[in-house]
């Protein structure tokens, strides 16, 4: 007699629905994950040119001079100063240059200098920027630099060009 031996069957998972879930799995975590904004500074730098750079001569008159030292201490022109004073300094320096067009905030950070202190600075002199922008704005157009069209922005942009030329020194 032959004995007939019935093939034993290897039980499996039904997995179909694995993958939805997953997919319900990682959704969830990245809706309810909170994700910290990194503090950074936001610049357009400006656009390639194949072209040389045009060389300009800035008399000393036009320069002003910060330094920020490796114990978060800043210096403008030779001078002790906090950061709460430097957003005015730079209006009144932009404001009473000779040539505002070819002014130049010289920064130079000591590599040893907090990012915080170095951030802090840098914040101080783009709200100077904005605030000559605003008051001109308001004295040419009537409105905020906000609420400037395109090409207003543009002449305001002009008429006070954010022109820092940064340095590091020390370790």
């Amino acid at each position: 007699m032959h004995l007939f031996r019935r093939k034993r069957e290897v039980p499996s998972l039904n997995t179909t629905a694995t993958a939805d879930i997953s997919f319900m799995l990682l959704i969830l975590f990245l809706v309810t994950t909170s994700m910290d904004a990194d503090k950074g500074l936001q610049r357009q730098l400006p656009p390639m040119d194949n072209r040389e750079e045009a060389t300009v001569d800035v008399s000393k008159g036009n320069i002003l001079q910060l330094e920020l030292t490796a114990d978060n201490q800043l210096i403008i022109d030779e001078k002790t100063s906090s950061t709460k004073q430097l957003r005015q300094k730079v209006i009144d320096f932009v404001e009473n240059s000779r040539d505002r067009e070819h002014h130049i905030i010289s920064l130079k950070a000591n590599r040893d200098a907090t990012y915080e202190a170095y951030f802090n600075i840098q914040n101080e002199i783009v709200a100077a920027y904005r605030a000559m922008r605003n008051h001109a704005a308001k004295q040419y157009y009537h409105r905020s630099y906000d609420e400037c069209s395109k090409e207003q922005r543009e002449k305001l942009r002009q008429l006070y060009p954010q022109r820092i030329a940064e340095g590091y020194g020390g370790n």
